[in-house]
């Protein structure tokens, strides 16, 4: 468990958000909180984007296919490391981005207005919403009974319906979706801003991405052996938990 509370404070959480044992107690189930990730000074380590489940009976597998498409396009677009995906244990996914260096708050919010705008127009994300505190995975949702987690992208779409899980994830799966991601540098954010506002253009439209099977890229779907293949590269060996 050190571990990975380790891993989620190098991503995502500002110095001091929340005590180590806390956040024990949060990924065991025994309590859930809501964390900060913006720090009393105004600054952010991490974004998370939700993707949640369209409610009007639309297309059920909607939300994942967005999220598909934009974490395909903050990496072959927009030149940023691979994001990390989880599900809500309610109603959805969240897409996890991680800074290297803490940015304002007011920079990340315009960040993902200016995403929302190139990538997901049609999705009402409050670009205010940086600011809010989030469960962070792994944790029990306490209104669905469910767990929020991180999952394999590649098992992604098979939460499209049910976006929890009915026991809690292995620490060691969880480590393991996190511990080989990388934060977004300086030099990759300002780059990234640029792409999405250049002078008296439109910012760029989502596209189809042939090499979007390329090592590194998102994918919507997974075979079970490249499931277990990326496991074994983190000498875990798989149980059907793992998988998840």
């Amino acid at each position: 468990m050190q571990k990975l509370i380790s891993e989620l404070s190098r991503l995502y959480l500002p110095a001091g958000a929340v005590a180590p044992d806390a956040l024990a107690e949060h990924m065991l189930g025994k309590t859930t909180l809501a964390v900060p990730l913006v720090s009393d000074s105004g600054m952010t380590r991490a974004l998370m984007i939700p993707f949640r489940k369209a409610k009007n009976g639309g297309d059920e597998a909607r939300h994942w296919t967005q999220l598909c498409a934009l974490a395909n396009a903050l990496q072959a677009d927009l030149g940023l490391p691979a994001p990390a995906v989880s599900i809500s244990g309610a109603d959805g996914y969240g897409l996890w981005l991680s800074f290297a260096d803490p940015v304002p708050a007011s920079a990340a919010q315009q960040f993902l207005a200016l995403l929302g705008q190139a990538y997901f127009p049609d999705t009402a994300v409050d670009p205010a919403a940086v600011n809010a505190p989030v469960e962070l995975p792994p944790c029990l949702n306490q209104a669905s009974g469910k767990w929020a987690a991180f999952i394999h992208p590649g098992m992604g779409a098979s939460f499209a319906d049910e976006s929890g899980l009915e026991m809690a994830p292995p620490m060691a799966g969880q480590l393991a979706f996190l511990e080989g991601l990388h934060s977004i540098s300086e030099d990759q954010f300002r780059h990234a801003l640029a792409v999405l506002q250049p002078p008296h253009s439109p910012a760029p439209a989502p596209r189809a991405h042939p090499a979007a099977a390329a090592e590194g890229l998102l994918l919507k779907d997974a075979t079970l052996e490249d499931i277990v293949r990326f496991l074994h590269s983190k000498k875990i060996e798989p149980t059907f938990r793992h998988l998840i």
